[in-house]
């Protein structure tokens, strides 16, 4: 009888959690089919934790067998190739047992190693559900072995232990049996006492339904009421705060000048084919055309660039302090506003 939960040499900690052992499994079983499959006929290993692997074994009335992979070792390759994926054996073990295998490199193939007191490879054993958590240790191979003489040492352990099987077996049957008797018994009871509920409860699901449409309908009418609300609120605040930025923009501006020699006159052309001109004095900066452009309304800020044709010139950020004059914009400038 071998304990899966008391202390071994790996000490006191339990086996690995369910999906941490599981997908071990997955990793080994693909890594087994990968080195050694090669269209083989290879034993069926389970893709799930070892005991998950052994509750499948009780269910099925079958023997567990155990495979410990040591993939470092030299007799490794030969013991899986030779013996595992002979075809009769493989047969075998797939008709007869429910095979597990795991990577002593891995968290469970290493504290099941040390469970079944592996000390040398290749390691085999055959095992069977007890109670408390502990399973009954019915054979291990050790070292490598021939297929014939693993297939002679698996069918005297399944000769050996199918009377244990087969009356498991039965008492499992006669269990369903008896259950199956205390239903049929309950079954004409119960199927009034169904009825009724069945009405009643069709009767409180139906009120509880139109509860509940009625409440999801006021609660996406005040959703919608409420988003409307906000999108009107965040839309007018919006509006309002570019409206104070384009009046701030023409305050800043300040008044338009009288012509003279040391002002400029700018003609502005949108891409609606509009045109707009003020006049600037030629000591103001570039930055004064585009808030002039922002005043006007009519572009989204920041979306755009002012540019002048002949020669092409783009007065973007970098130009942004620069004056009129510095710019060669004086004494007069036609730009055109190109978009981002």
């Amino acid at each position: 009888m071998v304990g899966l939960n008391s202390a071994s040499r790996a000490g006191t900690t339990p086996l690995v959690t369910l999906s941490q052992s599981a997908s071990e499994a997955m990793d080994f079983v693909a890594g087994f089919e990968r080195d050694y499959g090669h269209g083989r006929v290879m034993p069926r290993f389970v893709t799930e934790g070892f005991m998950d692997a052994l509750q499948r074994s009780r269910h099925e009335y079958k023997l567990l067998f155990v495979y410990l992979h040591s993939p470092e070792h030299p007799d490794t390759p030969a013991f899986c190739e030779g013996t595992l994926c002979n075809e009769i054996l493989a047969a075998f073990l797939n008709e007869n047992f429910v095979a597990w295998g795991g990577s002593v490199k891995a968290s469970e193939g290493f504290k099941m190693s040390n469970s079944l007191k592996a000390s040398r490879y290749p390691f085999c054993a055959v095992v069977m559900a007890a109670t408390n958590q502990r399973i009954a240790l019915l054979q291990q191979v050790e070292g490598p072995k021939s297929p014939e003489e693993l297939l002679t040492t698996l069918q005297r352990v399944l000769e050996e232990s199918a009377p244990v099987l087969v009356s498991a077996r039965v008492e499992a049957e006669e269990r369903r049996t008896n259950i199956r008797l205390r239903q049929e018994q309950d079954a004409a009871y119960q199927a009034a006492l169904e009825a009724d509920q069945a009405r009643e409860r069709q009767r409180q699901e139906e009120q509880e339904r139109l509860e509940r449409e009625a409440a999801e309908a006021e609660r996406k009418r005040k959703e919608e009421e409420e988003a409307r609300e906000r999108a009107e609120r965040e839309a007018a605040e919006r509006e309002a705060a570019l409206a104070k930025m384009r009046e701030e923009k023409a305050l800043a501006l300040g008044p338009e000048p009288e012509k003279g020699p040391d002002v400029t006159q700018v003609l502005v052309r949108f891409p609606s084919g509009e045109r707009k001109g003020r006049r600037f004095h030629c000591t103001a900066k570039i930055q004064s055309l585009y808030d002039y452009v922002d005043s006007l309304g009519c572009l989204e800020v920041n979306g755009y660039r002012l540019v002048s044709n002949f020669p092409r010139t783009v007065y973007g950020e970098d130009k942004f302090s620069s004056s009129l004059k510095d710019a060669g914009l004086h004494p007069q400038a036609s730009l055109f506003v190109e978009m981002n």
